[in-house]
């Protein structure tokens, strides 16, 4: 993890999809892999997109999402947590009224009510 002076928490754009399909896609149709992934950091959510700029391995997040943490060393931290299907959709659609089409996911985000976080090391 790195600390950045951006708006976004980003990672390497290969990566970010590779994630996507692994954990957002049902392997139903035609599904976008650019997607927001949602991550948790303490008690915190926030959506991770990919950019080519971030070296792979690495989670680059805002500076101001570091502030209300506990976390002094964040180059140190090595896992965050990553909200699984069902569970992103509804913190996107709360934290930004963000509502997927069915049209624009292939129904990605409608198959699995789980809605806990596997552990994403990053």
């Amino acid at each position: 993890m790195m600390p950045v002076d951006d708006d976004r928490a980003l990672m390497h754009r290969d990566q970010h999809e590779h994630i996507n399909e692994a954990v957002y896609a049902t392997g139903e149709g035609v599904e976008r892999l650019d997607a927001p992934l949602v991550m948790k950091l303490e008690s915190g959510h926030f959506p991770v997109h990919g950019d080519e700029g971030v070296p792979a391995n690495t989670l680059a997040v805002p500076e101001s999402l570091l502030e209300g943490t506990d976390v002094r060393n964040p180059p140190s931290l090595r896992e965050v947590f990553l909200a699984r299907r069902e569970r992103a959709r509804q913190l996107l659609e709360y934290a930004s009224g963000w509502q997927p089409s069915r049209d624009e996911t292939g129904g990605r985000f409608d198959a699995d009510p789980g809605d806990g976080y596997p552990n994403a090391g990053t």
